[in-house]
Formats: C-alpha cells, sequence, structure tokens
C-alpha cells in the first residue's frame, strides 16, 4: 500500500502521515541511537519523524535524514518533520533564531511542522532546564498569543510549512482561535494521549474546530523519572489490550496504535529497537471491530503519565481544565 494514502489534511492544506516515528530518549541512551533507529524507521516505510529541541538530539536525526536521502530511500518532500519551540524561548523575539538553531543542527532549510512545545514558559537562556539553587525550575510568564504571531512568521519566511501547538487545553486553543488578527490557526494539538487517556472530549473538540490531535505516549510512556512517576501502570501489560491482541494475532502495542487511527488521530510510536519499529509500522492491514473499539474506550481512567508538575501553579498550567 502507497504511503501516501496513510495521510491527512491539514487546515493549511499540508498533508500529515497519520503514523510517526518518536525520537525522545531519556539521558541515558546515547544519543546516536535516535540517528540509528531514524534510519531503521525510515527504511521500514515512516515517513513523518517527530522531534524536538528538548531532545538534545537533533544533529543526530538531522544526519540521518540526510543520510537517506543521499542513499535515495527517500527525497525531502516525502518526509514529514517536526520540531518543537522549548518553552526558554516562547518570547516572541526569541521564537525565529530557536527555530534557525534547530534548522541549522539538522542541516535542513525547512521543517514541515513547528509547534509550540507547552504553553507554560521557563526563564529564557542557554540552560535547557533552567533551577535555582533550591532546585525548583524557574518558569517564565509569556503570552502565548504573542508567541503564537512570531511562530506565523516563521511560516511567511518558509523556515515551516505548518504551525501547532502541544500540551494545550481546550481553552489555551480558544484564546489563539479568538485572538484578534490570527493569520493562521493551529494545524494540531499533540498531546498524551492512550487508552487509560483516551482525551475523547478533547479530540472532539479538535475535531470540530479543523485541528488534528496528535498522539504522543499512546503506548504508555518512556518512564523517564524526571517526569514520569515510578509507579505508573504499564499500559502494555492491560489484561484487555492483551485479549484483543491475542484474538487479532497481533501485539499489545500495535492494538493501541490502531485504537488511535481508527480514531481519525495521528499517532507517534517511539521505539529504538529495530524489530519493534517494524512491528509498530505494520498497523494498516488490519481492523479493531467495533466492540474492540468500545473495549478499548472503557479502559480510560483519565490517566496521564506526564502531569508537569512542577509548573502546577503556572498561570497557563494546561491541566486544571477537565480536557
Amino acid at each position: 500500500m502507497d504511503p501516501k494514502c496513510w495521510r491527512v489534511e491539514l487546515n493549511d492544506g499540508c498533508f500529515i502521515p497519520v503514523l510517526g516515528f518518536g525520537t525522545y530518549a531519556p539521558e541515558e541512551v546515547p544519543k546516536s541511537m535516535a540517528g540509528a533507529a531514524t534510519k531503521v524507521a525510515i527504511d521500514v516505510g515512516f515517513r513523518h519523524i517527530d522531534s524536538a529541541y528538548l531532545y538534545q538530539n537533533e544533529e543526530e536525526v538531522g544526519e540521518a535524514l540526510r543520510e537517506k536521502i543521499r542513499d535515495g530511500t527517500v527525497k525531502r518532500e516525502d518526509i514529514f518533520y517536526t520540531t518543537k519551540l522549548w518553552a526558554t524561548f516562547l518570547r516572541p523575539e526569541l521564537v525565529r533564531p530557536a527555530l534557525e538553531r534547530s534548522l541549522k543542527k539538522l542541516r535542513l532549510d525547512y521543517v514541515d511542522l513547528f509547534i509550540i512545545h507547552a504553553p507554560i514558559a521557563m526563564k529564557p537562556g542557554e540552560e535547557l532546564v533552567p533551577k535555582d539553587a533550591g532546585g525548583k525550575i524557574i518558569l517564565d510568564t509569556v503570552d502565548f498569543c504573542d508567541t503564537w504571531e512570531a511562530l506565523e512568521k516563521c511560516k511567511d519566511a518558509g523556515l515551516t510549512k505548518s504551525i501547532g501547538v502541544s500540551n494545550f487545553n481546550h481553552k489555551q486553543l480558544e484564546m489563539i482561535l479568538n485572538k484578534p488578527g490570527l493569520k493562521y490557526k493551529p494545524v494540531c494539538n499533540q498531546v498524551e494521549c492512550h487508552p487509560y487517556l483516551n482525551q475523547s472530549k478533547l479530540l472532539e473538540f479538535c475535531k470540530s474546530q479543523d485541528i488534528v490531535l496528535v498522539a504522543y505516549s499512546a503506548l504508555g510512556s518512556h518512564r523517564d523519572p524526571n517526569w514520569v512517576e515510578r509507579d505508573s501502570p504499564y499500559l502494555l501489560e492491560d489484561p484487555i489490550l492483551n485479549a484483543i491482541a491475542k484474538k487479532h494475532n497481533r501485539s499489545p502495542g500495535q492494538i493501541a496504535l490502531r485504537y488511535q487511527l481508527q480514531r481519525g488521530v495521528v499517532v507517534l510510536a517511539k521505539s529504538f529497537n529495530e524489530k519493534r519499529i517494524q512491528e509498530n509500522f505494520q498497523v494498516f492491514d488490519f481492523e479493531l471491530t467495533p466492540e474492540d473499539m468500545k473495549a478499548i474506550d472503557g479502559l480510560n481512567r483519565n490517566f496521564r503519565y506526564e502531569k508537569l508538575l512542577f509548573a502546577v501553579d503556572h498561570l497557563y498550567y494546561p491541566y486544571s481544565e477537565e480536557y
């Protein structure tokens, strides 16, 4: 099947592949692994690569992309590459330099999608996660509607084809949508989304506004102790997910990914294991029944792996709203 069929149109006329490859890894994983895994992902068939300044591996991922372009596996226009504006760059004057920094690391002329990583700003500067003497993260307050205008200018300058947001709730999306002088709507909202947090209300809202919901942590989470509590449940060990997987002769991960595709969600799959990368791409040749979908819907417990608790008192903390 032609991968071009596995794309959805964004509200700006560009197309996003419905299945993406996530490149985040905890600190202890060597950065070179992100590059190696990206090459495997492209060979397997992934055409949507999701990264971010925060991940600190854009040189490696960029090198992998260029190598696959050089050896004729893909052309640049076949690849849909996402990067994210990190929290220390939310002040409007820092937005374009931040994108240019990512482009320089990638050695690319443009990205396909540039999104605000979260509505919560941190103190500007070179520190990735600025902390005070007591080890507390230093936050900043920036009106993300001003940040959004700076993203619009990056699109106009041709540095990115599309612009969107991540970790925004529906009220924060409305703030942008209702902004006087809005030039471009966000094309997407990338959020944590999996059977334990199915985001059905946010999905409904986004669909009503022609905004694509993109799911991260779709297989549970990377369990990085910096962001995720150790006693979090293991999604892929869920008995119902496993029973459905057995019925279809698939892995629980494939069921979790297929579930999102059938709901009209663009989904990111993250693994640096070659066998699992291949497995995660094999989700187009089977279908879940309405009963399966209903059973997986029933697993929802509004459980969030990444709670961003360091910012719970911030003006723009996104998770105090129901969706």
